[in-house]
């Protein structure tokens, strides 16, 4: 068996990509309301602060910020994974098991990141907010509904026009940024 080295820190500030199992998919926009609330009953459980996140339609990017002392950022992935699978059935849309039985609807691992100082975490909340111009779903940051992008320009943090009009995505200078992603 694989074992994933991970970097168990308490209290740190981590970098996830999540990603349901079939990339095609729109699972994650479709069941909003699901995925918010396995979200928020996973935060009244075992709390964490999320700085920054967008939700795409197959996968997402969040910033999230552990409670001193607790380094279990996998446990609460399980939770959420976990709560919003058995939403999404319970309204009935077909979900295949795999082999163990579980629900495959999530991809079973994830990607982390431990930010290491505020020019980190400064790229991967660009690199979030940035995340649906890059995939071609919208041309404006602040067009896409599912990002904490709409809290930064309400608290002041954000201009309204961030990133501006994109016509060539790959041009704007955001996104992946070679070593500071490793």
């Amino acid at each position: 068996m694989v074992h994933y080295r991970r970097s168990l820190v308490p209290g740190g500030t981590f970098f996830f990509t999540v990603a349901a199992a079939d990339r095609r998919s729109s699972i994650l926009v479709d069941n909003i309301v699901s995925l918010r609330r396995a979200f928020r009953i996973t935060r009244g459980e075992r709390p964490f602060t999320i700085d920054a996140v967008v939700i795409l339609p197959d996968h997402l990017h969040i910033i999230m910020t552990l409670p001193e002392e607790d380094a279990d950022f996998s446990g609460r992935w399980r939770r959420i994974k976990s709560l919003f699978s058995r939403y999404v059935v319970s309204r009935g849309l077909p979900v295949e098991r795999n082999r163990r039985g579980e629900y495959a609807l999530w991809q079973s691992r994830f990607w982390e990141h431990a930010i290491r100082n505020e020019m980190d975490l400064d790229r991967h909340v660009d690199y979030i907010h940035y995340n649906p111009v890059k995939h071609g779903l919208i041309s404006r940051v602040s067009h896409w509904p599912f990002s904490s992008f709409h809290r930064y320009v309400r608290q002041g943090w954000l201009p309204q026009d961030w990133a501006g009009l994109i016509e060539e995505p790959d041009a704007a200078g955001f996104g992946e940024r070679g070593d500071e992603f490793r």
